[in-house]
């Protein structure tokens, strides 16, 4: 008689090996008990490794009262820990260069390049990082100090104000949601305690990916892994049920603004909308780069509309890919003589952009070939590549990026309409301003960018 836990194993076997299949030859995924994700990318070309650990977890986890907590604590990460007592000399004495932490609306994550031949010990210094920083009060100071010193730099640039207000416009009540570098008095009244508070709700194995990607063989990493990695106890929770997102309000209405900056040597417009998710409509977000593409051209009949006509000195749109509703940014430099005139354009422009003309057959084969070759280039550096793997698996999927250039060969030129009718076209939006109060008097921008 075949027993019950081993029929199963028979019956999954063909599901993993098909998923096995998709990843590339030098791509091995292996999952530990503990739930920890382990990728390892191997590239012979320089004898370097990168390791990785990644964490679903930054500015969407957070609340108006801990917004900007996750990003200092990653940063302490980087700090003394119970096995290494100073840091940053005995990150030296492995070779260690390129050591950082990125905390992003989706994700954050520590990571290093070091010498092939330590990738032992790297593993075990990215192992006492994670789990075994000691959070020491007096190093957490200076850290908030610096932190804090950052984002001063920060909304000290022309477009900061610009960019908040947006995020406040098009985001509401949740807006931490989405701003990933915090607030002052967050960063400057954390305590250890409020770090070990981020630690134990997100920064566990069953919630991380970790990533080593250079000259290393996959079997040797997994054997290391699973060593060192074993023990770490995966939580007894899900985070995201216990804590769950709450979910964005959608745009009900037109929404202009005007920010005045004497820092503004030119003015700048972004008109902002809600677009699709991974969660909702994947999709739509293979459409909306597909779309993006062929609008940012200079042959597009935006910037023939825009730029070639002297209305404005450059126009983008941009689409970011997230579980939580991705933004769709369109932003213009406008002729600062005619921002009016920009502006009605602009909007006629918004009309037109799912008549079956805006775009040609060989438009959109071209977008298509390009994202599919510039995914190809990402692949170049492994260093770099790392990084593109560890957002897809914390925005989206391994495996939505892994096929991603299948599916983007589907997408049609009615998948392009769809995709404006739903997000863009006759949508309500927010609009922003950002100009000089010089130029804001002589204009008086305030009577034309409004609500009709």
């Amino acid at each position: 008689m075949i027993k019950k836990s081993y029929l199963l194993v028979l019956l999954l076997l063909p599901v993993l090996v098909i998923a096995q299949n998709k990843l590339p030859a030098n791509m091995f995924l292996h999952t530990l008990p503990n739930g920890l994700d382990v990728l390892v990318v191997e590239d012979n070309n320089v004898p370097l490794a990168t390791v990785m650990m990644t964490f679903k977890a930054g500015a969407f986890t957070e609340s108006e009262n801990t917004n900007g907590l996750t990003g200092l604590y990653l940063n302490m990460l980087g700090k003394d820990n119970k096995d290494y007592t100073d840091f940053n000399y005995n990150a030296g004495g492995l070779g260690i260069s390129s050591m950082n932490e990125v905390t992003n609306v989706e994700y954050g994550r520590f990571f290093f390049t070091l010498p092939k031949a330590n990738i032992e010990d790297g593993l075990n210094f990215m192992n006492s990082a994670i789990r075994f920083a000691t959070m020491d009060a007096k190093a957490l100071e200076k850290e908030k100090e610096i932190v804090n010193d950052e984002l001063k730099q920060k909304e000290s640039g022309p477009y900061f104000a610009l960019t908040e207000t947006m995020f406040h416009h098009l985001w509401g009540n949740l807006y931490s949601r989405k701003n990933p570098i915090g607030n002052h008095d967050v960063i400057l009244s954390a305590t250890p305690a409020s770090m070990d508070s981020i630690k134990n709700k997100y920064f566990y194995p069953n919630n991380a990916l970790l990533i080593v990607g250079g000259d290393v063989d996959h079997d040797v990493v997994f054997r290391l892994v699973e060593k060192k990695y074993g023990d770490w106890k995966s939580s007894s929770f899900n985070p995201f049920k216990k804590w769950p997102t709450p979910e964005f309000k959608p745009l009900v209405k037109e929404d202009y603004f005007i920010v005045v900056s004497e820092l503004s040597k030119s003015p700048y417009i972004t008109i902002d909308w809600q677009g699709p998710d991974t969660r909702n409509d994947v999709p739509s977000t293979y459409a909306a780069d597909v779309f993006s593409y062929i609008v940012n051209q200079k042959s597009s009949k935006l910037s023939t509309a825009l730029v070639q006509s002297g209305l404005a000195f450059s126009v983008n749109i941009n689409y970011l890919t997230l579980k939580h509703v991705g933004p769709i940014s369109l932003t213009i430099t406008p002729n600062p003589l005619k921002i009016r005139e920009c502006m009605d354009e602009v909007k006629r422009q918004i009309s037109l952009m799912d008549n079956d003309d805006y775009f040609t057959d060989g438009q959109i084969e071209t977008a298509k070939r390009m994202l599919e070759i510039n995914q190809v280039r990402e692949e170049d550096i492994t260093s770099d590549y790392v990084n593109t793997l560890s957002f897809w698996w914390a925005s989206a999927s391994l495996n939505y990026f892994l096929n991603y250039n299948d599916r983007l060969k589907k997408v049609s030129r009615a998948d392009l309409k769809a995709y404006v009718s739903k997000y863009i076209k006759g949508k309500p939006y927010c609009a922003g301003l950002l100009i000089s109060p010089d130029l804001k008097d002589q204009t008086k921008a305030e009577t034309f960018f409004k609500t009709n």
